[in-house]
C-alpha cells in the first residue's frame, strides 16, 4: 500500500510538472495554477501539497527541464550522428527558453533567494553541449575553435531577440544555420587552379 501511495504521488508529481511547463511558456507567470491542476487531471489541494507556493513550482519546473536536457544529450550521443545530435539538442533547448522566459520574473525573484539554482543549470547544460560538441570536433565534422560556452551565449542570444508570437519557429531556423556554420566543409579538388584561372 504504501509503494502504491508513493508511485501514485511521483505520477502526480510529474504530471503537474508537465501541465505547468506548457502553461508558462504559453501564459507565463499568468498561468492559473488551478489551470495546471485541472490540466494534470489532479485537484488544486494535490498540487500544493507537492508545491506549496508558486515559486516552488517555478523553481521544480525550471530543474526538471535542465536534467530532461542532460538526458537528452546523454541519449543523443548514443543515438545520432555528432553534428545531428548537437543540431537536436540545440533545437530542444529552444522550447525550454520557451518555458524559462515564461517564467523569466518569478525566476529572476528566486536567483535572489536561490542563486544555485542558476549555476546548477548553467553547470548541467555546459556539460552537456561539451559532451556533444566534443564528439562532433573528434570526428572531425565540425569546427574546434567554439567552446560550450560560446554555443550557449549563441542560443540564448537567438532566442532572447525574438519576443513577437511565433518566435520559435524562427529561432529554429536559425539554429540550424549556426550548426551549419560550425561544420567543416571538404575543400573541392581544383578550386584554386579554377580561381588561378580566372584571374
Amino acid at each position: 500500500m504504501v509503494q502504491a501511495a508513493r508511485a501514485d504521488a511521483q505520477r502526480n508529481r510529474e504530471l503537474l510538472l508537465a501541465a505547468a511547463r506548457e502553461a508558462f511558456a504559453a501564459r507565463g507567470t499568468d498561468a492559473s495554477l488551478r489551470d495546471v491542476a485541472r490540466c494534470a487531471g489532479v485537484g488544486i489541494g494535490t498540487l500544493y501539497r507537492h508545491f506549496p507556493t508558486r515559486e516552488a513550482l517555478f523553481e521544480a519546473v525550471y530543474r526538471r527541464e535542465v536534467q530532461q536536457l542532460a538526458d537528452l544529450a546523454e541519449q543523443l550521443k548514443q543515438e545520432a550522428q555528432p553534428v545531428d545530435a548537437l543540431r537536436r539538442w540545440l533545437r530542444s533547448n529552444v522550447k525550454f527558453v520557451a518555458t524559462k522566459k515564461g517564467m523569466s520574473a518569478a525566476l529572476a525573484l528566486a536567483t535572489d533567494k536561490n542563486s544555485e539554482l542558476f549555476s546548477y543549470s548553467f553547470d548541467r547544460l555546459t556539460r552537456a553541449v561539451s559532451a556533444l560538441l566534443d564528439r562532433a570536433i573528434a570526428a572531425g565534422e565540425i569546427r574546434d575553435d567554439i567552446s560550450p560556452e560560446d554555443v550557449l551565449r549563441a542560443l540564448v542570444g537567438m532566442c532572447y531577440m525574438h519576443d513577437q508570437p511565433g518566435w520559435q519557429p524562427s529561432v529554429l531556423r536559425l539554429v540550424d544555420v549556426f550548426v551549419d556554420g560550425l561544420r567543416i566543409r571538404p575543400v573541392r579538388s581544383g578550386s584554386k587552379s579554377k580561381r588561378k584561372n580566372s584571374s
